[in-house]
Formats: structure tokens, C-alpha cells, sequence
């Protein structure tokens, strides 16, 4: 066993159903293990405030080593974890095959399901993690849930703040009344039956954000798809349930995951691809799913099916080509990877992709916008959230671009707010676009129209 082996790092099954797995004791026998080997190397030290966190806990403590760190004190380093994968992806050493068998993300999702287990996650956090239910909620009082939820209103956002711990300061989604996969059905495009890509079929799993708050991005991506040829549903069985993973509330995760892949597989027998419209889903069917419901069939064949819109694009640019037409965008990209979008190992796909226009010019931004889904917006976090994130919005205001793009809706109007707070007589762009989008302007599909 090599240390910092080039071997591919291999996640282990989440076994939530043990007993062992969600007891206190036990778990947190193992975060001192764990938190024993980051001490010694320190190489996250850069990432999400976990590490300052536990690092600062021993520095500051009697011994100066983890001994001496109460035990009650680990929650803080589990707390700031938004789950981002980037520790076990990109700088941990000691991940499995390793003999050390670290796993930091998974460990602090261990806790979780501890705190679940003994009620004490806070009835705010569950009730902004309904995604599903908040949406079909707000579609139908959308403009007065979108006056509400403006920073500006001093009158909504300060009580928003006192009883659902969503910080006054922290832009959030708006919401429409129409939602994407209503609007597929009521005016979907018209598919070019010769373009290159004809032989495919693929469903669009909306997601909750697309569905809910930017239906644009699916019709972008409907668009985009049909220009190439390619048959297309749009569906959204329900949330992939990232928020109660987040909340550590497995036994949701598992039912949504069996739910959602008995929708798609009769789609997947008759040869549709499935293909996620944000990162964080599209990593919760391919990697999460298959970690916490493992011995089912269906959930194995969707995780086998599931591509992300950016990589699935690429993929079709590679395969078949693209159907001609794409112009310039006629300005400069700023594209922020994901983490969630790297969390899948497929390479920045995003990027890839809008370097297939012409004249592209493409800045790549690849570490953490510190956002965390919902995570970010919480009042005890959003001010960490724009700390981890400034390093991201100060590269983004080197050079300022026309256009802001990330994969992550929820990341690119955090980078926005964080750019808007940092910038002095630098213009800001007026919002971050999904890359599908900006593909979809570089074929001349108007906004919002198939």
C-alpha cells in the first residue's frame, strides 16, 4: 500500500440500516481517528472551514493535540461541512484503497444521521430542505414569494431570518408559476429528425431548481438537444433528496432513490438516456444512490444511465458532432466549476463544452463558490459561505468577462453576491448563466423559448 497512490480512490457502502452506523459512541470514535490523520497532514487546510475549524480546536487547546479537543467541540467541524467531495477528490492521500481508509465527507454525513436520529436536527432546516413541497407551494403565489424572499424587503427578510434561520443578506432563488416540465408539455421544440445526434433519446430530469426556479435552464437544454436531433421528455419524479442528505436523514434518501428509478426505468428499457440538469442531482443518481440503496437493480441501471446535460453534450459533440449554426457568444466566459460537477470525475465537461463555439474564449475558475445548497444561505453560515467563496470572486473580478456561468445555479448567484460585495468600480454581470444556456444563445435560441 502506497501512500498517495495514483489508484483510483473507492467509496465503501453506506451501511445507514446498521445500528453501529448511526451510534454516537461509535461515530465518534471514528471522526477522532479520522480527525487524528488530518492533523498530522493538513493538506485541506484551504478547503471548507471543517479544517480551520479542527485545526484551530487543537492548536487552541491544552496539549495542542486532538486529546485534548472535548469531544462535544467535533460537531463544529461537522457542522461547517457542506459535503462538497472535494477533500476525498482532490487532496486526501489517505482515501481507500489506502490502509488509512479515510473518507472525511462520508464521515461528517455519519454524524448526521446521529444528530437525525436523536431529533436534534432544527425544524428550520428540515422544513427549507422540502424542496419538493416548497416549490408546488410558491408556483402558486410566485411574485409575491419572490417580493418576500428580496433582500431589499426590510419588512419580509428579517423575520424570514427569526423563524426559518435564513440569513437577510443571502440572495436567494426566485420562483416561477410555470414550471419547466409544464412548460415542455405545452410547447416543446421541434426536433431537427436530420441532424447528426437523430438516434438519441433522453429524458431531462428537471430537478427541483429547474423545475421550481429556473425553468430557462430546461428549456435550454430541450432546446439545444432537439436543434441536435434528439427525442426528448422532461420529467420530475421528485427531489433527489441532496437536502436530507445533507440533514442526514438516509431513510428519505433510500426512498426517493428506489421511487425515482422505477419512474425512469421503463424510459431507460427503451433506450432514453437520463440526463441531469444540475450537478449536485446528477451526482446523487450516478454516486450517492447507489452507495445507500446497493442492491437495487433499478437504482444500479439509473446510476449506469444518468449523464450531466454538459457531459452528455460533449459526449454527443464527440460521437456524432453538433449540428451547425453555433455564432459567437461575442464575449468572454467565466466558468466556475462545481463541485458537485467534479465530484463525478468526468472532467470539466462545462468547459469543454463552450470551448466548442467559436472564438470561445473560456476562464476557468475551479475551487469551491462556498455556497453548500441550502447550507449557505443559513444565518450561522452565510457569512463563512461568502469567506470560503471570496477567493472565487476575487479571480472572477480579475478580469471581469460578459459572462458568468457555473453549472451550479445556486453557486453562480453566490459568486454574483460575493463579486457585488468585493467589487469597487468593476461592473458586475447582471447574473450567472447555466452553460447550456449560453450554448443555447450561441445557436440563436432565444431566452426562454424552445
Amino acid at each position: 500500500m502506497q501512500e498517495g497512490s495514483l489508484g483510483a480512490p473507492v467509496r465503501h457502502v453506506l451501511a445507514w440500516e446498521d445500528p453501529d452506523f448511526a451510534d454516537r459512541a461509535k461515530t465518534e470514535a471514528e471522526m477522532h481517528r479520522i480527525f487524528d490523520i488530518c492533523h498530522g497532514c493538513r493538506r485541506c487546510f484551504n478547503l471548507c472551514d471543517s479544517f480551520p475549524r479542527l485545526f484551530d480546536l487543537i492548536d487552541n487547546s491544552p496539549t495542542g493535540e486532538l486529546d485534548s479537543v472535548p469531544v462535544s467541540a467535533y460537531q463544529q467541524v461537522a457542522d461547517a461541512c457542506t459535503l462538497c467531495d472535494m477533500c476525498f477528490m482532490t487532496k486526501c492521500p489517505y482515501v481507500p484503497p489506502h490502509e488509512f481508509d479515510l473518507d472525511f465527507p462520508h464521515t461528517m454525513l455519519r454524524y448526521r444521521a446521529v444528530e437525525f436520529k436523536e431529533h436534534k436536527v432544527r425544524w428550520s432546516r428540515e422544513q427549507l430542505g422540502k424542496t419538493d413541497r416548497n416549490g408546488a407551494m410558491a408556483k402558486l403565489v410566485a411574485p409575491l414569494a419572490n417580493w418576500a424572499s428580496d433582500t431589499k424587503n426590510t419588512l419580509t427578510r428579517p423575520i424570514m431570518e427569526k423563524v426559518a434561520d435564513v440569513d437577510r443578506k443571502a440572495d436567494l432563488p426566485k420562483y416561477t408559476g410555470r414550471t419547466a416540465v409544464m412548460r415542455a408539455k405545452r410547447n416543446p421544440p421541434s426536433r431537427a429528425a436530420e441532424a447528426p445526434a437523430r438516434a438519441r433519446k433522453a429524458v431531462l430530469y428537471a430537478t427541483c431548481f429547474v423545475n421550481y426556479n429556473n425553468p430557462g435552464i430546461g428549456e435550454a437544454a430541450q432546446a439545444v438537444l432537439a436543434r441536435n436531433g434528439v427525442e426528448t421528455e422532461m420529467l420530475h419524479p421528485q427531489c433527489c433528496q441532496m437536502p436530507q442528505l445533507e440533514a442526514g436523514d438516509l431513510s428519505k434518501v433510500a426512498a426517493a432513490a428506489k421511487h425515482v428509478a422505477a419512474v425512469f426505468g421503463p424510459y431507460i428499457d427503451k433506450g432514453y438516456d437520463i440526463v441531469a440538469l444540475v450537478p449536485s442531482c446528477a451526482l446523487m443518481l450516478k454516486f450517492e444512490w447507489p452507495l445507500i440503496v446497493p442492491d437495487d437493480p433499478a437504482v444500479k441501471k439509473l446510476s449506469a444511465a444518468t449523464f450531466d446535460i454538459s457531459e452528455y453534450i460533449v459526449d454527443i459533440a464527440r460521437k456524432e458532432g453538433l449540428a451547425p449554426g453555433l455564432q459567437p457568444l461575442g464575449g468572454a466566459v467565466t466558468m466556475h466549476i462545481a463541485c458537485h460537477a467534479r465530484a463525478q470525475n468526468m472532467g470539466q465537461k462545462s468547459a469543454e463544452m463552450l470551448r466548442l463555439l467559436p472564438d470561445a474564449k473560456v476562464n476557468v475558475i475551479e475551487r469551491c463558490s462556498g455556497h453548500g445548497g441550502s447550507w449557505g444561505v443559513m444565518k450561522e453560515n452565510f457569512e463563512t459561505a461568502i469567506k470560503v467563496g471570496r477567493p472565487v470572486a476575487r479571480q472572477a473580478l480579475r478580469e471581469v468577462t460578459p459572462f458568468l456561468s457555473s453549472e451550479c445555479p445556486l453557486a453562480g448567484m453566490h459568486i454574483k453576491q460575493g463579486m457585488e460585495l468585493l467589487a469597487k468600480d468593476e461592473a458586475v454581470p447582471d447574473r450567472s448563466h447555466h452553460p447550456i444556456e449560453l450554448l443555447a444563445r450561441a445557436y440563436g435560441i432565444p431566452e426562454g423559448a424552445p
